[in-house]
């Protein structure tokens, strides 16, 4: 188990930009008490696809 341990302070947040999104992530700005994270995977192996990760289209954009 880990633990962690974190003082509060004032916090300020202008504007986030997401470059990328990875297969398991969390993106958190503020307060949290716990944070658990699960998943399910139901998928045969054999109908899985590695590819490289592909970063989101720029904004405005259509992404092709």
């Amino acid at each position: 188990m880990i633990q962690l341990n974190v003082v509060n302070r004032e916090l300020s947040v202008g504007s986030i930009r997401v470059v990328a999104v990875a297969s398991a992530s969390v993106l958190l700005v503020g307060d949290a008490c716990s944070i658990r994270n699960a998943s399910v995977f139901d998928t045969p192996p054999e109908s899985i696809i590695v590819a490289p990760i592909r970063p989101l289209p720029p904004e405005g954009s259509s992404g092709r």
